[in-house]
């Protein structure tokens, strides 16, 4: 019978290595959900504030349901807070809850995309 060999037996011990660092690290990293209002109108702005949040740092997923302009974030909260993600909505251009659009961005949407175009 043949012998496992050093290779082998090294093999094993990394990928237990490997594995338990792995656990170690998503120990403790609890996700958090939040809802906020945005002023989002649009399909176009649904991309918009999307996109924006999944440059966000701590930011997991985000979903904007276009009927009630409410987006659902799904965040590490070791990572970021609800006040930083409203920030990155609001520097996307929209409102965020009671943070108003930066408005830098605000004036770069299409014009589709802004509070005076109403819904579509």
């Amino acid at each position: 019978m043949k012998r496992p060999t050093y290779t082998f037996f090294l093999k094993v011990v990394l990928l237990l290595f490997i594995f338990n660092i792995g656990k170690v690290s998503a120990q403790g990293t609890e996700m958090a959900e939040i809802k906020i209002k945005t002023s989002a109108i649009c399909n176009e702005c649904k991309n918009t504030i999307e996109s924006a949040l999944a440059f966000t740092k701590g930011v997991k997923k985000s979903f904007l349901d276009v009927p009630t302009s409410i987006v659902t974030v799904s965040y590490n909260p070791l990572k970021t807070t609800p006040e930083k993600i409203r920030i990155a909505i609001s520097n996307a251009g929209y409102d965020a809850d009671d943070v108003p659009a930066n408005p830098k961005a605000y004036k770069k949407l299409s014009n589709c995309c802004k509070k005076e175009s109403g819904a579509h």
